[in-house]
């Protein structure tokens, strides 16, 4: 077995690159979701089509695998690789015949249609993904891999493989970063191409959602999805000491806000969005406060003796100072009335492109607001927008802050 690594807390610092924008890093972070990512690649097809390439991408969960295809594939293939992984995963053998939900318009009937389809993903498991184990975990001898999950993840390698350049990625040609948590010590941990070499592994490890996948091995420790412990990147990509002025696309699956329940249903839905979403809004803010003391540091840096400059205190204090202006762009997706708990699991393909569109037209609606393009010039320097949350009547917000999740 081989030693365990320790990961580290903080990423290690972000490259200036050419851009079609004034900021010289564009991060798109990538959240957990299942049979939602489809989201995510309409997101990107949209930012594709406007040269807005990232340089970073980051992920969890199946953010972590449309991550990997997108820094795993030359600019021109990654459309056509995210379409060629999103029509194999929404093809059968579960789901619902691809026909039937174009014939419905009545919510209620879709509602019932999609449940039946997610049945046949829980029964069928899903082509090039994960398959039901026969036999089921209670009946497989304990310690074993069969007897910690209820389904075989071992398709997914070989799709991956198929899909993914991990020549590329490791090439460094773009910043690819992946979450997952350690199962013995329960940290956070993120496999990072600036430190380390990418493999099939990680992707699935970062997707190991227990106890559905089982956990997968990394240097002699086992880890599953990331989303247990954080469903979102931000933090880590927040974390790199760059100085870089960036511009961050935080695409989520699980809206944090909501409407309270009526029955058991919807009980399960606000379950697991308040689960899984990202807490963007309470990221953003402790990160805006936290540039406001940075900001306020280097006004009066600037204005000490020379003595005083040199000490380690200010020294140490300017280390952790960071002069960069972010631009952090939200676009979550919100489901409509007739998705229910089963969402993340329900893989037809009718609702595979409904996710894909819902993603390109959110990202259009967003990209129409050219001040996302534009660094803010004012302290803290962070702006964040969400032109997609529905508001109910207006509110009073800083300068800086555009409609906020």
């Amino acid at each position: 077995m081989n030693k365990p690594v320790t990961r580290k807390a903080r990423a290690p610092a972000a490259t200036a690159c050419a851009t079609a924008t004034p900021f010289p890093s564009i991060a798109l972070l990538l959240q957990g979701g299942g049979a939602l990512g489809a989201y995510q690649a309409g997101v990107y097809q949209a930012l594709s089509e406007h040269r807005i390439e990232p340089t970073w991408v980051a992920g969890i969960s199946i953010g972590a695998i449309n991550s990997a295809i997108i820094a795993g594939n030359a600019p021109e293939h990654r459309i056509d690789r995210l379409r060629d992984f999103w029509e194999g995963v929404s093809s059968g053998p579960g789901g619902w015949p691809n026909w039937v939900p174009h014939l419905i318009d009545d919510t209620h009937v879709r509602g019932w249609v999609n449940q039946i389809a997610a049945s046949g993903t829980m029964l069928n498991g899903v082509s090039g993904f994960f398959a039901p184990r026969f036999p089921s975990p209670p009946f497989q001898l304990a310690g074993t891999t069969g007897a910690t999950s209820w389904y075989d993840t071992s398709a997914l390698r070989p799709t991956l493989e198929r899909l993914i350049d991990f020549d590329r990625i490791n090439a460094r040609e773009m910043r690819f970063s992946v979450g997952a948590v350690n199962v013995r010590t329960g940290n956070f941990a993120y496999f990072d191409n600036a430190t380390d070499t990418i493999r099939a592994d990680h992707i699935m490890a970062s997707g190991a959602l227990p106890p559905g996948f089982p956990a997968v091995e990394i240097d002699g420790e086992q880890y599953w999805d990331g989303g247990l412990v954080s469903n979102t990147p931000l933090d880590w990509v927040l974390s790199a000491p760059a100085g870089l002025d960036t511009l961050i696309f935080q695409v989520d699956l699980w809206s944090a806000g909501g409407v309270v329940p009526r029955d058991l249903a919807s009980v399960a839905v606000r379950m697991k969005e308040i689960q899984f979403s990202s807490r963007t809004r309470a990221a953003t803010d402790t990160f805006r406060e936290l540039q406001t003391y940075r900001a306020a540091f280097n006004t009066l840096f600037n204005s000490l003796p020379d003595a005083l400059k040199h000490s380690p205190e200010a020294q140490l204090l300017a280390g952790a100072s960071d002069p960069a202006a972010y631009s952090i762009v939200q676009l979550v997706y919100r489901s409509p009335t007739y998705e229910g708990d089963s969402k993340d699991y329900e893989f037809s393909r009718q609702t595979m492109e409904d996710h894909w569109r819902t993603g390109y037209e959110n990202a259009l609606t967003t990209l129409a607001h050219p001040e996302i393009l534009v660094p803010p010039a004012e302290p803290p320097g962070v702006a964040v927008y969400d032109f997609l949350t529905p508001r109910a009547g207006a509110q009073a917000l800083p300068a800086t802050v555009k409609d906020p999740a």
